[in-house]
């Protein structure tokens, strides 16, 4: 018998922002990204990519105030998401690490699905923006991410000088955590925790 697919979509509408996210978790990484930052357009489609999830992001905001409202509420979408396609979590490794490399700078990023949020954010970005996207912006976006998904998230950046190669970096870095983090051990029949939840 197939086991149901674990698939989360949530639709989010308010007066600053409208913003659609489908995730599967069991997927091949296959992506329709359609937002109005195109470098935050393009670090979603890594994120599909390098964690094998299927992701569909539909987003429109006011950008003509600035970027914040829009990337924050993706990440609230995204975290929301990914939390209800985990569903109970039974079964899943819950933790997930990665070290990713491009060119010159090195993102760690570290993971527990532990349902308790909460982020440490090492990272320091010289340059104020990467096309439209605000570099402040990547920490908010993964904090809401954390926020709403019941992720403690730890990302470092281990070294690194060009903008574009550290931010690619964290982002690759946390889709090869994600895909660890949410990956089925056969071993474990319900929640691997000593204290049996999460």
């Amino acid at each position: 018998m197939k086991e149901l697919t674990r698939m989360g979509e949530i639709h989010r509408k308010t007066g600053e922002t409208e913003i659609l996210v489908q995730v599967e978790l069991d997927g091949t990484g296959s992506y329709q990204i359609d937002t109005p930052i195109p470098f935050l357009s393009h670090m979603l489609t890594l994120l599909s990519v390098h964690s094998l999830c299927n992701l569909k992001v539909i987003a429109q905001g006011d950008i003509d105030v600035d970027d914040h409202h829009t990337v924050e509420d993706i990440g609230i979408c995204l975290g929301e998401a990914i939390k209800m396609a985990l569903q109970e979590k039974k079964g899943i490794n819950r933790y997930g690490e990665a070290v990713v490399p491009m060119d010159e700078s090195l993102a760690r990023v570290v993971m527990d699905l532990s349902g308790r949020p909460y982020m440490v954010y090492n990272v320091k970005i010289e340059r104020e923006k990467v096309g439209d996207l605000a570099s402040e912006n990547v920490q908010e976006f993964f904090q809401a991410l954390a926020n709403t998904a019941g992720m403690n998230l730890h990302i470092d950046l281990l070294r690194g000088d060009n903008a574009h190669h550290i931010i690619e970096a964290i982002f690759k870095a946390f889709a090869r955590a994600l895909k660890m983090a949410v990956a089925i051990e056969p071993r474990v029949e319900g929640i691997w925790s000593s204290k049996g939840k999460l």
